[in-house]
């Protein structure tokens, strides 16, 4: 079981999207759940990204700014 740092529900690892900062600095969307480096989740619905995306939720997780690119490719990834 995982949280999703917007929502804070429990939910199972499938649910989830992982988002991971890596040790080189790099923003990844993790489909494997398992790449090095620093991880946080967000479940799998679109309002959950658009959240996060306005009140900037990952770029506090993550300590760095987001681009807003990534935002769009966790959209396509929940079509």
């Amino acid at each position: 079981m995982r949280t999703c740092i917007v929502t804070k529900e429990k939910c199972e690892k499938k649910d989830l999207i992982r988002i991971v900062k890596t040790p080189e600095g790099n923003i990844v969307v993790d489909l494997t759940g398992k790449m090095n480096g620093r991880g946080a989740y967000l479940k799998k619905e679109k309002e959950v990204f658009k959240i996060a995306e306005q009140k900037k939720v990952l770029d506090r997780v993550l300590e760095t700014s987001i681009p807003a690119q990534l935002f769009e490719e966790l959209n396509e990834l929940v079509k």
